[in-house]
This record gives C-alpha cells, sequence and structure tokens, in this order.
C-alpha cells in the first residue's frame, strides 16, 4: 500500500467503518510510514475538535422576529355549517397569506447557520495552522529542506506537490529564507516556508485556493498571530509569534516580491 491509497483509507479508518483486511494493510503501511501516521493524528484531532464545536443559540433578536411572522393565537371560532369549496377556498387563502413571512423566517435562519458555519471552519482552520507551526517548533521538524537559497528551495518541492509554490529569500527585508517542508492541512499535503525575523520563526503555508487577489488580513489564535492573504490563485497563511504588526509586514514583502519585476528576474 502506498501513501496515495493509505490516505485515501484514512476518513474511513478513522470513523470505524474500514473493513478488516483494508484496516489491517492499512495499519501495517502506518507503522512504517510517518507522513501517514501524521496525518491520522491530525485527522482525529480535527474531528475531535468539530465534535467538541458548541452549538450556537439562535441570537433572541432572531427568535423574536421569527415568532412575529407566526399567526397570533386566537380562540377557536364556533362551528358554521358551510358548503365544503368555500372551506377549501378560505384554508388555501389563510396559507397564501402566511407562505411569505414562514419563507423568509426559513431563508434567515439558514443563512444564519450557514454563516456560524463558515466561521467555525475558519477557526478550526486557524487552530489547525496554528498546530501545524507549534509542532514544528517542537518536534525539531522545522524543515525538510534547510536552505536559504530559493533556488535550492523551489526544486525540492517539484514531484511531492501538485502545484508550485513561489519561493522568494527576503534576505535584505530581514526576513531570511531558512527552507521549506511538506505539512498536512485542511485534508491536503501543503507547502510551507520557514523564514526568521531576528529570534522569531515564521511557517509560511501555501496552497492552491480560489481566483481573485485579497488583501493581508490579520488574525490570532491561541496566542500567535496570523495572516492570510491570496494572490494569483494560491492561498498564503503566515504563523508567527510575532506581533501582528510585523507579520503584515512580512506579508506586504511577500506580495512586492511576487508582483514586482526586478523582484522575479532572480527567482525564475
Amino acid at each position: 500500500m502506498n501513501c496515495e491509497e493509505a490516505q485515501g483509507l484514512l476518513p474511513a479508518y478513522g470513523d470505524g467503518e474500514l473493513d478488516l483486511p483494508h484496516a489491517l494493510a492499512l495499519e501495517r503501511h502506518l507503522d512504517g510510514c510517518p507522513a501517514c501516521a501524521a496525518a491520522l493524528r491530525e485527522q482525529r484531532a480535527l474531528s475531535q475538535a468539530v465534535r467538541s464545536t458548541p452549538y450556537h443559540r439562535a441570537p433572541d433578536t432572531l427568535r423574536a422576529r421569527l415568532r412575529a411572522q407566526l399567526p397570533p393565537e386566537t380562540a377557536a371560532p364556533a362551528v358554521v355549517a358551510a358548503p365544503a369549496p368555500a372551506a377549501k377556498t378560505y384554508r388555501r387563502r389563510d396559507w397564501s397569506r402566511w407562505a411569505m413571512p414562514i419563507a423568509a423566517g426559513i431563508a434567515l435562519a439558514v443563512g444564519l447557520n450557514v454563516m456560524l458555519s463558515t466561521q467555525r471552519a475558519g477557526e478550526t482552520l486557524r487552530n489547525e495552522l496554528v498546530a501545524g507551526h507549534v509542532r514544528s517548533l517542537q518536534a525539531e521538524h522545522l524543515s525538510d529542506v534547510a536552505s536559504s537559497d530559493q533556488h535550492t528551495v523551489k526544486p525540492w518541492f517539484s514531484g511531492k506537490l501538485d502545484y508550485s509554490p513561489p519561493v522568494r529569500d527576503l534576505t535584505a527585508q530581514e526576513f531570511p529564507l531558512l527552507g521549506g517542508r511538506l505539512d498536512y492541512i485542511a485534508q491536503r499535503q501543503v507547502a510551507v516556508l520557514i523564514y526568521r525575523h531576528r529570534k522569531h520563526t515564521i511557517n509560511l503555508y501555501i496552497w492552491p485556493g480560489k481566483n481573485g487577489d485579497t488583501a493581508p488580513e490579520s488574525h490570532g489564535s491561541e496566542g500567535y498571530s496570523l495572516v492570510h492573504w491570496r494572490r494569483d490563485g494560491m492561498e498564503f497563511w503566515a504563523v508567527s509569534d510575532l506581533n501582528g504588526e510585523e507579520l503584515r509586514q512580512f506579508a506586504q514583502l511577500q506580495i512586492a516580491a511576487v508582483t514586482d519585476k526586478a523582484a522575479n528576474v532572480p527567482n525564475t
């Protein structure tokens, strides 16, 4: 069993849904493959994080708005004999009266749920990135290829990923390149570039994302600074114990190095 086959079976194995022959074969592979074993641990950690995510109660203002859309409670009317067609017409008219407000309330509730789900997904990703950053420092596995030469680091990723990450050395700007490695984030292998600023380590995670460039956006998680931006179809996440302002400066230097023609020449 190779790594590609093993990682395709990890979700079912983690949920206890894998049949015995495949489970035994996967376990033999995991015993001799640290990368796949690490991927399994991260998958289990992510599953645990999702299961432990707190339930968000709908705000009182939303509950009040939905309740206001419902028909008022009234006493049961006196029974009056009426032709069946007339009664059916009344019920149809009564339903049409409240159909639009009820539909609006359902749409509002669905929209709120989507918004909360998106927020939880973003929080889970940030926690996963911070965990990868901390793990790289504690496990003394900061880099797979240790080099300050971008012409050494960039080719190292060739054949290991289905994309080519942009690699820039910012030594002149006091953010020297230290090397690169592979990590497993958001259920896929991603490129990580390692930089240093004074005594602070920066992990720059890069993987293909949505089209459309975005400006650097600061975040925080567990006492660490994160900056996210999108450029030329790539997602960039910088993680460090640097303060947020200096990490944003690093992001701006990365963007300038990629877009400035003069800076691009030695990186081709």
